[in-house]
């Protein structure tokens, strides 16, 4: 509950990292979260481990979702999961979706990344996974 007795919405990162320049889906991500009722800033795209980790501090977000649809989505986020540690971010849902070979999946976990949502995932389905998984951090 904030100050006035009201739920907080959940806030959601939503970054394009590396040099992925195929945004349209996240910005369909993004405006389903919306309607869903959550905050979400979106970062554009070429984001930097570095960057991501300062602005999901920043902003103390719930949820750090990636889009990756450029197959860098390995090497970046083992160089984001120590940034996302060290500034105690770790107990945040870290979510990932876009073009993600099943092969990759597990290693995705093991990175942290909890919610892996490949190409074709359902809205419904991203919206719901968020929902189940903050819902005790911002009640």
């Amino acid at each position: 509950m904030n100050d006035t007795g009201q739920q907080r919405r959940i806030k959601v990162l939503l970054a394009k990292p590396g040099l992925d320049g195929h945004d349209q889906g996240a910005k369909i991500v993004a405006r389903a979260m919306m309607d869903a009722g959550f905050e979400v800033i979106y970062t554009g795209l070429r984001q930097t481990p570095e960057q991501v980790g300062r602005i999901s501090l920043e902003e103390d977000v719930d949820v750090i979702a990636l889009s990756s649809m450029a197959g860098s989505h390995l090497p970046f986020c083992r160089k984001l999961k120590p940034l996302l540690e060290a500034d105690g971010l770790q107990d945040k849902l870290w979510l990932i979706g876009g073009n993600l070979p099943a092969q990759d999946h597990d290693a995705l976990r093991e990175l942290g990344f909890r919610g892996i949502f490949p190409t074709g995932s359902k809205l419904d389905a991203i919206v719901a996974y968020i929902r189940e998984n903050v819902r005790e951090h911002v009640a």
